[in-house]
């Protein structure tokens, strides 16, 4: 086991700012579940974001792992190239494959324990174990999705329905009109999301031989892309608080929320630079809008029910 010394440069392979974003998702499920109807309970909540807690760590120690020969071309930003503690310490690349095979070990033990605390459904067990599996194998093989193009489709249901999804199902326990109502929009953001990360990797995914949409079609067509889904997400919205739904949501609110990542994603577009550093401020600004985006989404819902 690394020494105390070796302390610091864990903490940084953690990138706790990617564990915020899965916080504000499975709070985002929590609350939609709550605006259909089931009762607030403390215990599952911290019991279940527990469970997701530690599957979501692990794989930041997992990627670090098995994207190492990759990531030693990297150029880091805040949102992609890894933390680059493998690069600086490699003695520590035995320990991150350890942690992270113990963490989605403690995860799963941890949804047993809630499974029969609780009286949940088996379907609960199986859908942390997805989770898990989509988490390990996004960088490791045999799968190595990011590798072999499946990496976009990995991030879509990983942001879109797992995480927001733990939230309501741990309070919820079944998914339901509700949440659907969700998926779609979710799950395009989840898109935008991955395509942004990879915009400034393009040239050291290429050297590590990753297959995804930008080392492909490059950076031009990723603006693209994002700006497209975006733009679908907000007309998603859109159509949905024209149909008025008989749940606790105000569509048009949240119509109103999606303007600040479409207006980004929209000027990210006209300007489109190919140029890596110019590239990466567009990119920076995109994924905040997300992050500000399901903040506000859960502000109005703590506020609203």
């Amino acid at each position: 086991m690394p020494g105390s010394n070796k302390l610091i440069p864990i903490l940084r392979m953690a990138r706790l700012h990617f564990l915020f974003g899965g916080f504000i998702l499975f709070l985002l499920g929590c609350l939609l579940a709550f605006s259909a109807g089931s009762d607030f309970s403390l215990a599952k909540f911290l019991l279940g974001y527990t469970i997701l807690f530690t599957a979501q760590l692990s794989v930041s120690y997992s990627n670090d792992y098995y994207d190492y020969n990759t990531d030693k071309n990297e150029k880091r930003t805040l949102f992609s190239g890894g933390s680059g503690v493998l690069i600086e310490n490699p003695e520590l690349r035995p320990f991150a494959r350890f942690f992270a095979i113990f963490l989605i070990g403690l995860s799963l033990w941890l949804a047993l324990v809630f499974l029969v605390i609780f009286s949940f459904p088996l379907t609960f067990l199986a859908f942390v174990v997805m989770g898990n599996l989509i988490g390990w194998f996004y960088s490791a093989p045999p799968a190595k999705f990011v590798y072999r193009g499946g990496g976009e489709l990995a991030t879509m249901i990983t942001a879109g329905f797992m995480l927001p999804g733990m939230g309501f199902f741990v309070l919820r326990g079944t998914f339901d009109y509700t949440f659907f109502l969700f998926l779609v929009p979710l799950m395009l953001y989840g898109l935008a999301f991955i395509v942004n990360v990879e915009i400034p990797d393009m040239e050291s995914d290429r050297l590590g031989n990753k297959h995804n949409i930008i080392v492909k079609k490059g950076r031009k067509f990723g603006f693209y892309i994002s700006a497209l889904v975006i733009s679908l997400a907000t007309i998603y919205f859109l159509t949905i608080s024209a149909i008025k739904p008989e749940i606790g949501v105000d569509f048009r609110i949240i119509t109103f929320f999606s303007l600040i990542p479409l207006a980004i994603g929209l000027f990210a577009l006209y300007r489109h630079p190919e140029e890596r550093k110019k590239a990466t401020k567009h990119v920076t600004a995109t994924i905040t809008s997300f992050i500000l985006f399901v903040l506000m989404i859960d502000c109005y819902l703590l506020i609203a029910v």
